[in-house]
This record gives structure tokens, sequence and C-alpha cells, in this order.
């Protein structure tokens, strides 16, 4: 079944890869080039899945997840890190934010599938 998910990069690149992976899987995917734009992207429509990127300009995915999470519409929605960063205080941030995972990166399409499966309910 086909779900809606936002992912924000400050790196088009990153956000073009896990867009193209997705759209594959057969979801609708939105697109947020950090943290305030995904703010925007999400004032007038919910989605099923985020996927963020931890360091981003203007507002970073803890952040952005602090912010989703005292919102009602997204208090249970699915958040996933993604990141460079391996660093257990950074994951523990992430986890103490509200992340419900943590995809490091450099990842494969398998890896973010697999993940996306194992948060989304079918």
């Amino acid at each position: 079944m086909s779900k809606r998910i936002l992912t924000v990069d400050d790196a088009a690149t990153m956000r073009k890869m896990v867009a193209f992976t997705l759209k594959d899987a057969g979801h609708e995917v939105l697109e947020a080039v950090d943290g305030c734009d995904a703010l925007n992207v999400l004032k007038d429509r919910a989605v099923d899945l985020v996927i963020t990127d931890l360091n981003m300009p203007n507002m970073d995915g803890i952040e952005l997840t602090r912010q989703l999470r005292a919102l009602p519409a997204f208090a249970r929605t699915p958040i996933i890190l993604l990141t460079t960063e391996s660093d257990p205080a950074k994951k523990m941030a992430g986890r103490t934010a509200g992340a419900t995972g943590w995809i490091v990166k450099p990842f494969n399409q398998e890896q973010l599938l697999a993940i996306v499966a194992k948060v989304l309910p079918a």
C-alpha cells in the first residue's frame, strides 16, 4: 500500500536518491531542504513517515523531531534520522527527541526499504 513520506535533507542528491528509492517502491514522496522547510511542507498535509537528515542548516533533524512530536498530528508519526553520525550521544539525543530509528549514511536501497517496511504498518 502506498504511503506518503517526507524526506528532509539539505543535499539535493540525497533527497533525490531517497525519493527515487521510495517512489520506485510505490510511495508518494514530498521533499524539504531543512527542518524549517519541512514544517512548512507539513502545515497543510499529513505524512505516514518522515526521513530526515541530522545535520542541516536553519533547523537540524533533532530539533525537527522535537517540534513534530509536540504537534498532536505527528505525535505517533515514525521519524527516521538519516546521517553520517554514528556517535552514541547523538543517537541518544535523537531517541530522546522522539526519533523512531536511525540509518547511517552511506546506505543501500535495501536497507532504506527494510527500515521503511519495519516502521510503517502494511
